[in-house]
């Protein structure tokens, strides 16, 4: 029996080091889905895979805006991570990923999830050309 996928996102799967955030930015790679931009790096952590969110307050002035985007982006990104959590835990490697929002508007979740289904695919794509 095939075990139940847990879609869950917890304390270890946020990236939260100032130190590898800064890795990412300056070392990593990125490509645009908009209405997200994703920074991505091959890193060597204690998790598999780790992910951070953020919005620009220079297009959102309220705080309640952007709080609302980033709490769209991580549900959609939660319930949509298992491919690529798998893919990382068979080839044991691990991946520190950064999704930007760049769109001037509050997203619907709808098209955000269609968004995020789409950039993780790419994700899974970039990892598999880049583990040939």
């Amino acid at each position: 029996m095939k075990p139940v996928p847990r879609y869950t996102l917890g304390k270890t799967e946020r990236l939260k080091s100032r130190k590898l955030i800064q890795q990412v930015f300056a070392q990593g790679k990125s490509f645009q889905q908009f209405p997200l931009k994703v920074v991505y790096l091959n890193a060597n952590q204690t998790a598999d895979l780790q992910a951070g969110f953020t919005v620009s307050s220079r297009n959102f002035k309220k705080a309640t805006d952007r709080n609302r985007i980033k709490r769209l982006m991580k549900e959609t990104y939660r319930l949509q991570k298992n491919p690529l959590e798998q893919k990382l835990t068979s080839t044991s490697s691990s991946l520190a990923v950064f999704f930007i929002y760049i769109g001037k508007e509050i997203p619907v979740y709808a098209e955000l999830f269609a968004c995020m289904k789409k950039a993780i695919n790419k994700l899974l794509q970039f990892h598999h050309e880049a583990a040939q």
